[in-house]
């Protein structure tokens, strides 16, 4: 378990380098979308569809971060009035559905539509990308909420309440 955990930190190391270029990215991009409207006598054409890759990306990637972060939002109201051992199972229940959840629809289905439009040829308008490699982030995304999920499964006894509470 201490190689798998080593791995995950160095894919939130990873994860972290690149949602922060990222965001940088998209703070640059709608800037310059902002000054080119109003400033500069002709608006730029492709800042509003980089902005939206880059705002898809972010929202996955970064959601999967902030799953493996305990930042996401969550309801703990019932499961703070259980003892810790019910506590630790309805956690493990809630890995095991975020694991289907991934599994089923960010990686299968996400793979899915990365391959028809991988395989209709799908373009984007403006910059003329393939929209396979926009909704990549779909099955990317699931296959680290899919890590994360099985990471805390197994180490569900370390979970308590308190200690997210702190963070």
């Amino acid at each position: 378990m201490k190689f798998y955990e080593n791995i995950l930190q160095h894919i939130d190391k990873f994860l972290r380098v690149l949602l922060a270029i990222m965001l940088t990215l998209l703070v640059i991009d709608v800037t310059w979308q902002v000054l080119t409207r109003f400033v500069l006598p002709q608006p730029s054409s492709f800042t509003e569809e980089v902005a939206r890759f880059l705002l898809i990306w972010i929202s996955l990637l970064g959601g999967a971060y902030a799953y493996r972060e305990h930042s996401h939002l969550g309801f703990d109201l019932i499961v703070r009035n259980l003892t810790a051992s019910k506590a630790r199972n309805v956690f493990k229940f809630c890995c095991f559905l975020v694991a289907v959840f991934a599994i089923t629809v960010l990686i299968i289905g996400g793979s899915n539509l990365v391959h028809l439009t991988w395989t209709l040829g799908q373009h984007s308008a403006v910059l003329n990308v393939p929209m396979a490699g926009v909704y990549l982030v779909l099955p990317l995304s699931g296959l680290l909420f899919l890590a994360y999920s099985v990471y805390f499964f197994f180490n569900a006894q370390n979970y308590s309440l308190e200690q997210e509470d702190i963070t």
